[in-house]
């Protein structure tokens, strides 16, 4: 780790931090240092990093804006690449989109809208990046990312650049390959239609009501833990079984939003894991039915 410190010193990466607190970075507020915080200042800085940890045998992890991640209490050994404003960009050519991998993923859908075009309003309440959502394959409302991306750029583990086409990304429910084949998302290509402002705005309004009225936004959260049993929905079996507002340590199932767990204020990694445990085992325990989770656990417990 010495050689690759002193030639981030010596070299041009961008802006690095030793033991850096995660939970700052996240917005469940929670999670340990990483060993080496990395936030490139642009792409080349970005490929170059890369290949620097890549010759060093570093192993790094990928964070956007935080959303979706639970980091655990001891933090992330190695490094972690930071996606900054870099990665921040935005052009639309006729009904194509390209997105950088930072770009916000609600903001993305509110100006695809006053472009008036259609297939992003799904989005308009999903945090986080675009990178994060093609990752996930994120959706809402019955659409999701596999329906509207076309390609996106990739950057390997060995930071060499390569284009991947939506069919490479093996889609499933919340899942893509990238959870088997590490990369890092540069840039994506999304594929929309035409259609009319005022339709696509009052649709997207409908969609802000909703999630105001029943999403703990205000409170420190990462989205929705579970992912949706086949023809069930998760919350619905949380609530059921008597399950919201129970709390462990700072963490709480959302009265809220029985789907959602909010940090309190002092939240450990291990308090919201625990948590976690304790639904899955009285929902199998109630309905023979196993929930498995939607967000990402990373790091050393």
């Amino acid at each position: 780790m010495q050689q690759v410190i002193s030639q981030l010193q010596s070299g041009s990466f961008g802006k690095f931090y030793l033991n850096e607190p995660l939970a700052p970075h996240t917005t469940w507020k929670i999670g340990g240092p990483a060993d080496l915080l990395l936030i490139p200042s642009n792409q080349e800085q970005l490929v170059e990093t890369v290949k620097l940890l890549y010759r060093h045998q570093i192993p790094w992890t990928v964070l956007g804006r935080g959303s979706n991640v639970l980091v655990a209490d001891k933090g992330i050994r190695g490094a972690v690449i930071k996606l900054g404003s870099a990665l921040e960009t935005l052009r639309f050519e006729d009904e194509l989109v390209y997105a950088g991998a930072a770009y916000s993923f609600i903001k993305l859908s509110v100006l695809a809208g006053k472009e008036g075009l259609t297939g992003l309003e799904f989005a308009s309440g999903i945090p986080g990046t675009v990178g994060g959502a093609i990752y996930m394959n994120a959706g809402a409302h019955g659409s999701d990312v596999s329906r509207i991306l076309l390609r996106a750029e990739v950057l390997l583990p060995t930071g060499e650049v390569a284009t991947m086409q939506r069919d490479d990304f093996a889609y499933a429910y919340r899942h893509s390959i990238l959870h088997n084949q590490p990369g890092i998302i540069t840039e994506a290509v999304f594929r929309l239609s035409r259609g009319d402002r005022k339709e696509i705005a009052v649709a997207m309004a409908a969609y802000k009501e909703r999630r105001l009225r029943t999403q703990p936004l205000q409170l420190a959260c990462a989205g929705s833990v579970f992912r949706n049993p086949p023809a069930q929905f998760a919350a619905k079996l949380i609530e059921d079984a008597g399950l919201k507002g129970f709390k462990i340590g700072g963490a709480e199932i959302s009265p809220l939003h029985a789907n959602f767990i909010v940090n309190t204020g002092q939240a450990t990694a291990q308090d919201v894991l625990d948590l976690i445990e304790y639904v899955q085992r009285i929902v199998k325990e109630t309905y023979d039915v196993k929930l498995v989770t939607e967000v990402l656990v990373v790091g050393e417990r």
